[in-house]
């Protein structure tokens, strides 16, 4: 954020800082290959944002953080609603079968992760999320995925909304444009969480495992 934008954020009362609570969840959001793929309408370049995925991931595996991790699949006619109507490149890629709804490979969940299969841009809209974090005694969620002005700010927002500290991780999250990823992460820094870079997500997610 620029010195401009950032003295008038916190003349405003936009400058609020979260901290960890006791422990964290590491959210990976729709990390399909539909945005990845140059064919897919979805394509994005999030090439870079995507590695930083895989060593948070990796991190959260070793330190035994909770990872769950969301896609997007429409099953059934209907499924996606007015999002799909207004989105229909959801309909194009999000089908069971399609390759694009596919996890990026080395991105799919494991064995004892949890995987949501969601609707909608939230990760918590008409899912049992927010039920299953709070009967591991999550309070906490370091935030990476797909896409930053879309899915991403949806889940973190809807966090913030369910009590959820939310810690969007700015280098591992991407997006169509740039200025769009910028504008979006500023503003979720600004009234939804805090963004912070790949190196201190990693050091979060070592020091928030409630152990």
């Amino acid at each position: 954020m620029n010195h401009d934008l950032a003295a008038d954020f916190a003349a405003a009362g936009l400058a609020g800082q979260l901290t960890p609570g006791r422990r964290a969840a590491f959210l990976l959001i729709d990390p399909a290959r539909a945005y990845v793929d140059p064919a897919s309408p979805l394509h994005a370049d999030v090439h870079s944002s995507v590695r930083n995925m895989g060593t948070l991931l990796q991190a959260a595996r070793t330190t035994a953080t909770p990872v769950v991790i969301t896609r997007v699949l429409h099953e059934y006619p209907g499924d996606g609603g007015v999002f799909a109507r207004k989105v229909p490149a959801t309909g194009q890629c999000f089908t069971p079968g399609n390759p694009w709804a596919e996890f990026i490979e080395g991105l799919e969940p494991t064995a004892g992760e949890t995987l949501v299969t969601k609707h909608y841009p939230s990760a918590f809209f008409g899912t049992s999320l927010a039920a299953t974090l709070t009967a591991q005694a999550i309070d906490t969620l370091v935030i990476a995925g797909l896409s930053t002005s879309g899915c991403v700010r949806a889940s973190a927002l809807d966090a913030l909304q369910h009590g959820f500290v939310p810690f969007v991780v700015a280098d591992a999250v991407g997006d169509r444009h740039e200025d769009v990823h910028r504008a979006n992460l500023r503003d979720i820094d600004a009234k939804i969480g805090q963004v912070i870079e790949t190196r201190s997500a990693i050091d979060l997610l070592h020091s928030a495992k409630g152990l």
